[in-house]
């Protein structure tokens, strides 16, 4: 039986009180204490029900409970002040500027399969969409002219509960975006937005809803409606669900329907950042409309395209980049390539390392890095391994000038630092730690908060943990059904004033969950040291097809549970954002052992240092390019080794981790003075906050990401519509010129002074021949390629140095000459390149053109 007509049913709030469903629409009370702190007033237990959803907690309120709220003068006095803060904070002008763009307007379109923003809306899994919502929350706070684009999921990533042996199982809430913090977008004629596009040969509608977030507005897209057939109406039912075809209807709705969701909003925003390779076919459809709309070629187009995006991949294990087969690639884009004017083998080369092997499946990173002129890894060592590991598309360069560079993730300090640590830096670094771009200057401030009172407000925190996770336990063991005898227990579990190590991530095997269990002498001895005694604190998720990670999962919670661990060791079930809040708050140590090189960056560390939590961590990810070989900021297990044997890189940083936590944390932490003040672990905590705090601010990260990517990428952008697309023009015929003729250029004839040995501070002339080809002077550049040599004769590093052109070509040769200076003693060794330039093309290596001398 279906209804004849549907409406909504809304609480009539008193006058007064109206304006809290503009605070309860607006992302900002994630990160805004006093904010949450109203809602939570109205009923804390509604409030904790509603998973922090005021939307959902105002509509279930009792009249009788907001007709007491109108006659509280305070409450009323208070609304009306953070009513006043938003305001302010939205209307704050804008002071980035950028390039031929409308004030107002949105010149960068963020697209992620998945946002972490808040509790309240389950559309994230883990580190990608945490990161995700912590880049919207800082662009919102830097006020960069930014909107998302993502998936609205019915039935967000599951929700966690264990079988009474530890085995995960997975459960699946519907959630009800009208009673959701989120309005259905509409067009610039005031309709519902409203999406079309083709998933192979049939049609598919999505609507479109706007989450605000801050400054921001996150545009996400929704198939569960009444025109859809029942399978499409799947595809933004779960985050990660389904299959394989699954996965690539949800890539292809969201990269195809999110540029078509900026069109049906009337939006045209300059720069496009791909957030991971799951959004790539938005390159395609920004190339495929650029082709239609102004009757412009393919390789027109896709230049205008790649010069205005940015992508970012998180990914340093080759598996966990999405690819598709040949056949499922032809079932839904053979009629797209002939769109483009494509072959559908040539089609297929867009996504593959090696254009010519037919039996490559199609890669979505590749794609995204062809489609591209800026991409990134997120931390140092990320780069590094991103370089090398997609070094076959730029085979002739050496893996240190594949254009891949990168820029270290963040974390939105707002978000989370604890409100009792929030409140200690609104007194000692001042009230606008929160929003200050000049991170330096605000968290130098930190080495002035007195020992005593960060310590003493660590141990609140500490405590609260305890009983957060007391009462958790409590739950899980009645879900089970455990006897009274069992949950008696429960209160005795953990102790608030011992040294308390937090474990939390997703459970894919290489994080290495249980290697701390691995040596149970060793952790006997932690855990049973009854004057210096260590308790753990898991946490965590594997994904729902991942029977590996589920079986560590399973492994651990047998091991938690065993009677001479179980109350110093706890697994705290189903994982999120407010699980996660108070385990970076709470623990003194924050452990992540991942298997070096495999973490991309590790963010919960992050967030963990911004509440004055020490690390303790494998030198991976952000860990590699922070820590101090004095140990002064957090500690180390290993010094950056890398092993060819897992199992031996096991067994080596197992005893690495119990030699470390026996012989330095342990004791650092219980060494206190006659006011029992651990007086070294307090510097360490002041002293992590002074370097890092700046260092790893999202806000840092998002201003690097407008310095290097999007003020360039838009510039870039601009650039080439000039003139009805004549630049753009200009530098496809070039870059076909260019791939046509470089095979002929040669670099010969390199000369310098006959020395075997230079002594430091000399210089030397060094020139060289080049045959150009037919191609101008100006359009080739020859570098001198200079470095130590290792052992093989091997560049080590290098440095590049510009050769310049010496008189004129004569019947297409042209000489250059360049000076390489001895500035240390080694052994070096250099060679000559040439590269082919053009003032529009931003990096000379993005063809992957290069000839080195003969």
């Amino acid at each position: 039986m279906q209804p004849l007509h549907v409406f909504s049913i809304i609480p009539k709030l008193p006058p007064s009180l109206d304006s809290l469903w503009l605070l309860a629409n607006n992302y900002w009370f994630a990160w805004n204490n006093d904010i949450e702190d109203l809602f939570k007033d109205i009923d804390r237990d509604l409030w904790e029900q509603s998973y922090k959803n005021p939307v959902w907690m105002l509509n279930h309120v009792p009249q009788e409970r907001y007709n007491v709220l109108s006659e509280d003068v305070y409450y009323i006095n208070r609304l009306s002040m953070q009513v006043e803060s938003l305001n302010r904070y939205l209307n704050a002008p804008s002071t980035y500027k950028f390039d031929d763009v409308p004030p107002g307007a949105p010149t960068i379109a963020y697209f992620s399969l998945e946002f972490g923003v808040s509790l309240c809306l389950p559309i994230y899994s883990g580190g990608l969409g945490i990161l995700a919502g912590d880049h919207l929350k800082s662009a919102s706070d830097l006020n960069v002219p930014l909107i998302g684009i993502g998936l609205a999921y019915s039935q967000g990533y599951f929700r966690q509960y264990m079988t009474p042996d530890g085995w995960q199982q997975e459960r699946y809430p519907d959630y009800d975006f009208e009673q959701m913090p989120m309005e259905v977008a509409l067009t610039p004629s005031g309709e519902p937005a409203i999406v079309r596009l083709g998933i192979g040969n049939r049609p598919l509608a999505a609507k479109v809803w706007e989450a605000k977030v801050g400054r921001i507005s996150l545009y996400l897209l929704d198939t569960n409606i009444a025109e859809n057939p029942t399978d499409f109406r799947q595809i933004t039912a779960r985050l990660y669900g389904g299959g394989l075809e699954m996965r690539m209807w949800q890539e292809i709705l969201l990269g195809i329907g999110g540029v078509k969701t900026l069109q049906a909003l009337g939006l045209n925003p300059q720069v496009v950042h791909m957030n991971e390779g799951h959004s790539a076919f938005a390159g395609l459809e920004r190339v495929r409309l650029l082709m239609k709309d102004n009757n412009l070629p393919f390789e027109v187009a896709s230049e205008l395209s790649a010069s205005g995006s940015i992508f970012t991949t998180h990914t340093p294990v080759p598996a966990g980049n999405d690819r598709f087969p040949p056949a499922l690639m032809q079932q839904y884009f053979e009629g797209y390539a002939q769109d483009l004017g494509l072959a559908f083998k040539v089609f297929l080369g867009l996504g593959r390392e090696d254009p010519h092997n037919d039996q490559e499946e199609f890669c979505m990173t590749v794609l995204a890095l062809k489609l591209s002129r800026f991409n990134n890894g997120v931390s140092r060592l990320h780069g590094k391994v991103s370089r090398k590991m997609w070094h076959r598309i730029w085979g002739q360069f050496p893996v240190d000038d594949v254009p891949i560079g990168s820029v270290t993730n963040g974390t939105h300090a707002p978000t989370w630092v604890a409100p009792e640590m929030g409140a200690l830096y609104d007194r000692y670094l001042g009230n606008t730690w929160r929003e200050e771009m000049d991170g330096g200057r605000t968290w130098r401030m930190a080495a002035n908060i007195p020992d005593m009172e960060i310590w003493r407000t660590h141990e609140r925190l500490r405590a609260r943990l305890v009983d957060f996770v007391r009462r958790r336990i409590f739950a899980q063991l009645q879900a089970l059904g455990a006897r009274n005898k069992e949950l008696r227990v429960v209160d005795n579990i953990l102790n608030p004033e011992v040294l308390t190590i937090g474990f939390a991530r997703r459970f894919a095997t290489y994080k290495r969950a249980r290697l701390i269990l691995e040596d149970l002498e060793g952790l006997r001895r932690v855990i049973g040291n009854k004057d210096r005694a260590v308790q753990f604190v898991f946490a965590g998720k594997a994904h729902p097809q991942d029977n590996g990670g589920k079986q560590l999962m399973k492994e651990i919670i047998s091991q938690c549970r065993l009677p001479e661990f179980r109350m110093n060791m706890v697994f705290i079930e189903d994982y999120d954002m407010n699980i996660a809040a108070h385990l970076i708050s709470g623990c003194d140590v924050w452990l992540n052992n991942p298997r070096r090189p495999l973490e991309a960056c590790g963010t919960s560390g992050m967030k963990a240092m911004f509440n004055g939590v020490l690390q303790f961590s494998t030198l991976d990810g952000w860990w590699d390019e922070a820590w101090k070989p004095d140990n002064s900021l957090g500690w180390a297990i290993g010094k950056g080794e890398d092993y060819d044997d897992p199992d031996y890189q096991d067994q080596v940083e197992l005893q690495t981790l119990y030699k470390v936590l026996e012989s330095e944390i342990v004791p650092d932490f219980y060494e206190r003075d006659r006011s029992n003040l651990p007086v070294s672990w307090v510097k360490r905590m002041k002293a992590a906050l002074v370097e890092f705090g700046p260092r790893f601010h999202s806000h840092r990260m998002v201003q690097e990401y407008v310095d290097t990517a999007y003020k360039p990428a838009c510039r870039s952008h601009q650039s080439l519509y000039n003139d009805n697309f004549a630049p753009a023009r200009e530098l496809s015929a070039w870059r076909m010129n260019i791939m046509t003729k470089w095979g002929l250029v040669k670099v010969t004839d390199v000369e310098t002074v006959k020395k075997d040995t230079l002594y430091v501070g000399q210089s030397v002339d060094v020139t060289a021949m080049a045959h150009l080809a037919d191609i101008p002077a100006e359009h080739v550049r020859l570098e001198i390629y200079m470095g130590p040599l290792g052992q093989d004769n091997s560049f080590v590093s290098r440095k590049l140095i510009p050769m310049v052109p010496i008189g004129l070509a004569v019947e297409g040769r042209q000489k250059y000459r360049g000076i390489i200076g001895a500035e240390e003693a080694g052994r070096f060794g250099f060679t000559v390149r040439a590269v082919p330039v053009h003032p529009h093309l931003p990096s000379a290596y993005s063809l992957g053109l290069v000839r080195w001398a003969e």
